[in-house]
C-alpha cells in the first residue's frame, strides 16, 4: 500500500519502481505549486537511484488540470519560468521509464503530464483533451512538441486548436494510449509493464530509453556508442549465455522426444 505522506502525492517506493499517486481527490488532482515542488523532489530521488516511475491519479481522476486559481494569478515572467513545463521535462528525462496510468480526466497540464510519459495505458472512461485556449492561454508545458510525435501532427493540430475532448477509445485508436484496462485493473496492468521492464537488463533499458529521446541527428551514432559500451558488458554475456544455454536444453529435449 502506498505510504502516507504530507502533501499532494503518495509514494510507494519498492526496489525497481516507484508508484506516485497524484492526491488531491478534492480537487479532481489539479496541478498546483506544491505537487510541481513534490514531482521535482521524486525526480531528484530517481535521477539519484534509477527505478521505474509508474504516475497514477487519486479518486477516479488522473489530473484535471492546471490549479486555475493559481494559473490565473500567474504574470509573463512566471510563464517565462516554465513552472509545468519545467518538471514535465524531467519527468520526461528521467533514466528509467514512465508509465502513466490513467483514469477519468487528463486534461490541460494533467494531460501534458501524460505526454510526457514514455508509456501511457488507460481506462474506458479516460477523458484526454487540452482546452487552454477556451481560457485565453496555450498549452504550454509540452504538449505543442510532444502530442504530434505522438499523434501526429494534423490530429495534435486538431485538438490543440479546438480544445476538442477525446475519449478511451479515440485515444486507442490515435496511439495515444497504447492499452485499455477496467479501472480496478489498472494499476496491477502498470505494474505487469513494470515487471517486463524489471525482467531486462536495466543499463540496457536506459541507453534505449536516452536513444528514443535522442535529437535525430544524433541518430545512427548514438546507437552505436551505447551499444559498444553493453557488447563490453558483463551483463550481456552472462544473459545471452543463459539464452544459448536455454535454446540448446530445448533443443536437446525436443530430439529426445522425437
Amino acid at each position: 500500500m502506498p505510504e502516507p505522506v504530507p502533501g499532494a502525492l503518495l509514494l510507494e517506493r519498492r526496489d525497481d519502481r516507484v508508484v506516485a499517486t497524484l492526491n488531491r481527490p478534492e480537487k479532481r488532482n489539479a496541478i498546483d505549486q506544491r505537487m510541481i515542488d513534490e514531482l521535482h523532489a521524486l525526480c531528484e530521488e530517481l535521477e539519484r537511484d534509477p527505478r521505474v516511475l509508474i504516475l497514477i491519479g487519486a479518486g477516479g481522476v488522473f489530473a484535471s488540470g492546471a490549479d486555475i486559481g493559481q494559473l490565473r494569478d500567474r504574470t509573463a515572467e512566471d510563464a517565462r519560468r516554465g513552472i509545468n513545463s519545467t518538471a514535465f521535462r524531467r519527468i520526461r528525462s528521467l533514466p528509467m521509464p514512465v508509465i502513466a496510468a490513467v483514469d477519468g480526466y487528463a486534461l490541460g497540464g494533467g494531460a501534458e503530464l501524460a505526454y510526457a510519459a514514455d508509456i501511457r495505458i488507460a481506462t474506458p472512461r479516460v477523458k484526454f483533451g487540452n482546452p487552454e485556449t477556451g481560457l485565453g492561454i496555450i498549452a504550454a508545458a509540452g504538449a505543442t512538441w510532444r502530442l504530434p510525435e505522438i499523434v501526429g501532427h494534423a490530429r495534435a493540430s486538431e485538438l490543440l486548436l479546438t480544445g476538442r475532448i477525446i475519449d478511451a477509445d479515440e485515444a486507442l485508436s490515435w496511439g495515444l494510449v497504447s492499452s485499455l484496462h477496467e479501472p480496478d485493473a489498472l494499476l496491477d496492468a502498470a505494474h505487469a509493464l513494470a515487471d517486463r521492464i524489471g525482467a531486462n537488463g536495466a543499463r540496457a533499458t536506459e541507453l534505449t530509453k536516452r536513444a528514443l529521446l535522442a535529437p535525430a541527428d544524433q541518430h545512427p551514432a548514438i546507437e552505436l556508442e551505447v551499444q559498444a559500451e553493453l557488447f563490453d558488458s558483463d551483463e550481456k554475456h552472462r544473459r545471452m549465455t543463459a539464452f544459448l544455454e536455454r535454446r540448446t536444453a530445448t533443443q536437446q529435449k525436443t530430439e529426445k522426444n522425437s
